[in-house]
């Protein structure tokens, strides 16, 4: 009981200490190489002591990697202030400079060392030199002073630095004196009265831009002052100086909102500054300023013109993300305001690559209004034409995002789907685009809901239909083209159509006398020989080319699902068929079609026993006209079409699926608890709690990375991973946390003995693609004392990976060996570097074809429900079902769904689930297989390992991902 409680005391001081400690910033990153030769440290006191520059280079460089890597050399301190400080060389100065930030400045005790009396006399003197870069490098590494000790007999020669002639040395002089105001402002009190002044009489832009940058931070009210006195101005300022102003008009504004009118003819002057950096930071902050509609169009005018003008493809991404947002907060003012540039958005597509046009077609989809929807699509039809001759790599993921655009600008706008009609057969083919599928689904969409354009539209499909080769796209027209044949004329001329497609008795024998050979006959050529001419040896034009093409080679030669589908549109036209002789015809074809594949089964393959029993079943339905049979076929799949587009998901074809899915879940979660007040911001008065700060939002998100919805909740408790055991000498344990591309691990150790130890030191090692980014320093352990090392680990693919090692220490006057404690190995789980994403069945089914690596896994476990695995393994695996619930629900005996999951390395993650329940046994295990797709190995296994291990472990509760029990 008395050790818990002193766990227990241990953790809550623990956790004190780390909210009231502040993690040491980095400065500089220098790297080492692994392969380096062990140092002598003799021979580095004789480098430095008696060496030639070059040699004291090497050895002053050695001595850093030593110092970083976590050793202590105390006996060269020395050595080299007086050997190598006194140097003149610029090298040896620069490296001087990482020296002194990282060697220990004081004892044990907290005492700053005798030595550094003398290094802070060195440090005088760089101040005082006449090379301009000495000084400003000096000044720039007294920023990273923590001492004040050493800082005070500085002061006089860093304020004299402000007059100097350079202005490399006046800037760095500004940023010297901020970071000292900042955290020792008794060592210069008057420092914003100083800068201030220094800022009236500046001329050099980069050092007013640090100075107004200290007094944006340490007197707002002297910069608010220097800055009104010159609003007129601010246009003829530098970048880096305009960006500085921008972001104090903003805080200013955000504590004071009465100051927006003051300020605000300024930011919208900046809207028109050289600088793209200002003009997306001022048009952000007219934004926070102003909910008017001219001010958001003018925002967004600026964010689609640094779009258009800017080259990086993340900037574009970025603030086309921008817009999004502001469409989507702008409420009114936004929708009276931005549509009137949509057309001016889609000027984005311009740009090659695939994300930013993607981003870009959903966004103006969303902008447009049917005022600008005939301008819309006959952009679309232009930017068809021109992918079609692109020959880019994402050319045919372009050319069907184009596709879809215009299928959902149709649906959104009818009044232009007559015009998008014709552009989208255009884009059909020969059915081997990938966007002949999405055509497809267009099509039937707008054959269903487009009754004044069914005539047309169909007429378009009987005249492409001929030359669709793929046996896919084959399988849709032919089914469109039996279903919206719903008068005798359309139905007569579709029938017409097919036999001029499929194969005929008179068709064969007419192709089977021309393929008869001629008899050879004789000829004599120029110089008296006989030669032999035959209908083999002479190349004859083909009357039956345009036959053997297209839908016939699909048909005849292609899959046989094809010809079964063949044979149910001809017997689904003889049901639609008033002319007895014409439904004859009709179920005439689909007989020959089946005599053609059982006659020549060696070339065509034959059909499969299903699909004869198939066209059988269809013919006989055909032949006999029965009542039922005709409203099962007719009225059945019609009223099931429309059934299937009343859903949500098949709606609309998908350009972003995250997106759109993210929105349709805010829009379900808008909820206001009804004892919820209202809060009148004219009302509120000064003492109301002010919005959070834009910059601070945009900092800390940057620095937060991706997060799990699930760890805010759990809180860093739920990561913990004990690393050694209770009665081991030291006590060991992690937080883990995983931040996107970096692990991040906070070790708690504990001296458990009455001795101190000393070098106490976590050596860790990595296995997989992880790697070790620095090596923790050793520590000093009082008896009962406890300390935290953090370590960082680098991420480098999506896979499982292994931190293991162990703990070393020596005990104080001891004179056994180093103690060594072996530390339990955390495991990395793929589930960390995951999250459930969205995409359309069109996408998983190319991807699913795409990726070469497949892991099967066999279901092996004690679950007895079909739903209740599919949710145990979602929770587990972070993955999303992509298969809808209303497809998963009832009791049948087996399940099949599709899973998608993408990594934060933009890699995909596909997973389909086959199970069912034993017939021979009640209340069996589910038995069945997963099998998972990636396009690299590692996913792949690593995936596979996470759900044989999920099968072993207590099912969890359910999660977001998972779907409820219907």
């Amino acid at each position: 009981m008395t050790c818990v409680k002193l766990y227990c005391d241990l953790r809550k001081k623990l956790s004190h200490s780390r909210m009231a400690g502040v993690e040491q910033p980095c400065y500089t990153l220098i790297n080492f190489p692994t392969d380096t030769e062990p140092y002598n440290e003799m021979q580095l006191k004789i480098d430095l002591e008696k060496g030639d520059i070059k040699k004291k280079i090497e050895a002053l460089k050695k001595t850093i990697g030593i110092i970083l890597s976590g050793e202590k050399i105390p006996g060269l301190l020395m050595i080299i202030i007086r050997f190598v400080l006194p140097l003149q060389d610029h090298t040896i100065k620069k490296l001087l400079l990482i020296f002194w930030e990282i060697v220990p400045k004081t004892t044990p005790d907290g005492k700053l060392l005798q030595e550094m009396i003398l290094v802070c006399d060195a440090y005088r003197k760089d101040l005082q030199h006449p090379n301009e870069f000495l000084r400003g490098s000096t000044l720039r590494f007294l920023c990273k002073l923590k001492e004040p000790e050493l800082l005070e007999p500085l002061m006089p020669a860093i304020r004299a630095c402000l007059e100097h002639r350079h202005s490399y040395v006046r800037r760095n002089a500004v940023l010297a004196i901020f970071t000292i105001f900042r955290n020792f402002e008794f060592l210069i009190p008057d420092a914003p009265e100083l800068v201030a002044n220094f800022l009236e009489g500046e001329q050099d832009m980069s050092c007013k831009r640090n100075a107004f940058l200290m007094l944006l931070h340490a007197d707002q009210e002297r910069a608010l002052s220097y800055l009104s006195s010159r609003l007129d101005s601010v246009h003829g300022f530098g970048d880096i100086l305009q960006l500085v102003i921008v972001e104090l008009i903003y805080k200013v504004c955000h504590v004071n909102p009465s100051e927006r009118s003051r300020f605000i003819r300024t930011v919208y002057g900046l809207l028109n500054a050289p600088s793209a950096a200002v003009r997306y930071e001022a048009a952000g902050t007219l934004i926070t300023l102003s909910n008017a509609p001219a001010a958001l169009k003018a925002a967004a005018a600026c964010y689609i013109e640094l779009i258009v003008k800017e080259s990086d493809n993340n900037v574009k991404l970025i603030v086309v993300g921008k817009l999004s947002a502001l469409r989507a907060v702008g409420g009114a003012a936004a929708a009276r305001a931005l549509p009137d540039l949509a057309m001016d958005v889609l000027r984005v597509l311009a740009a090659c690559d695939l994300d930013v046009r993607r981003h870009t077609l959903h966004l103006a989809l969303e902008l447009a209004t049917p005022r600008h929807a005939e301008e819309l699509v006959s952009v679309l039809r232009k930017e068809c034409a021109r992918a079609h001759s692109a020959e880019h790599e994402d050319a045919t993921k372009y050319r069907q995002l184009l596709v879809r655009a215009m299928h959902r600008a149709a649906i959104k706008f009818p009044e232009v789907a007559g015009s998008v009609a014709p552009a989208m057969m255009e884009q059909l083919g020969e059915g081997g685009e990938t966007a002949a599928q999405d055509v497809m689904l267009f099509l039937r969409h707008a054959l269903h809901s487009f009754p004044d354009l069914r005539s047309t539209i169909y007429e378009k499909l009987l005249e492409s239909v001929k030359n669709i080769r793929v046996g896919k796209i084959a399988r849709s027209a032919l089914w469109l083209v039996a279903e919206f044949a719903d008068t005798p004329e359309r139905a007569a001329a579709a029938l017409d159509v097919l036999a001029e497609l499929l194969p005929s008795d008179d068709g064969e024998a007419q192709s089977e006398e021309a393929s008869k050979p001629e008899a050879p006959r004789q000829l004599v050529t120029s110089d008296g020989a006989y030669v032999t001419q035959s209908a083999f040896s002479v190349q004859q034009p083909s009357t039956t080319t345009s036959t053997k093409n297209g839908l016939s080679e699909a048909v005849r030669s292609g899959e046989s699902f094809t010809a079964a589908c063949a044979c149910s549109a001809l017997c689904k036209l003889a049901l639609r068929l008033e002319e007895p002789q014409q439904r004859l015809r009709a179920l005439l074809l689909a007989a020959q079609l089946v005599a053609y594949h059982k006659l020549d089964a060696n070339e065509t393959g034959g059909l499969t026993t299903d699909d004869i029993e198939h066209a059988a079943l269809c013919a006989r339905a055909g032949l006999e006209q029965s009542g039922v049979v005709r409203s099962a076929l007719l009225q059945g799949s019609r009223r099931a079409l429309a059934a299937l587009l009343a859903l949500p998901d098949r709606a609309l074809p998908d350009l972003m699926p995250d997106v759109e899915q993210e929105q349709t879940e805010k829009k379900a979660e808008r909820k206001v608890e009804i004892e919820q007040g209202i809060s009148f911001g004219m009302l509120a008065g000064a003492t109301a709690p002010q919005q959070h700060d834009m910059f601070e939002l945009s900092l800390n998100k940057a620095v937060q990375g991706r997060t799990a919805p699930s760890s805010a909740s759990a809180g860093s408790l739920s990561r913990v991973r004990q690393l050694t055991g209770l009665s081991d000498p030291v006590y060991a344990e992690a937080i883990v946390s995983v931040n996107q591309y970096d692990i991040v691990l906070d070790v708690l150790v504990v001296n458990q003995t009455d001795d101190t130890l000393q070098n106490c030191t976590v050596e860790l090692a990595t296995l997989g693609e992880l790697r070790l980014v620095e090596r923790p320093s050793p520590l000093v352990l009082a008896p009962r004392d406890f300390a935290t090392i953090r370590a960082h680990v680098k991420v480098a693919s999506t896979e499982n990976g292994i931190i293991f090692g162990n703990i070393v220490y020596e005990v104080s006057g001891a004179s056994l060996d180093r103690g060594v404690v072996v530390l339990n190995d955390i495991h990395i789980d793929i589930v960390d570097y995951i999250h459930p994403a969205g995409c359309s069945d069109a996408d998983f089914r190319r991807m699913w074809a795409e990726f070469e690596w497949e892991n099967k896994v066999s279901v092996n476990t004690t679950i007895t429900d079909l739903r209740v695995y599919l949710d145990h393994l979602l929770a587990s695996t972070n993955m999303k079902c992509l298969t809808p619930d209303k497809a998963l629900s009832g009791q049948c005996g087996f399940m099949a769904a599709n899973l998608y999951a993408r990594s934060i390395f933009g890699e995909d993650a596909l997973a389909n689930l086959s199970i069912e329940s034993p017939l021979h046994r009640t209340n069996g295990p589910v038995v069945g297989h997963v099998r998972i797709r990636a396009k690299s190995q590692g996913m792949a296994l690593s995936l596979g390992d996470k759900i044989n291990l999920m099968q072993k472990s207590p099912q969890q509760k359910l999660t977001e991902n998972a779907i409820p029990a219907a």
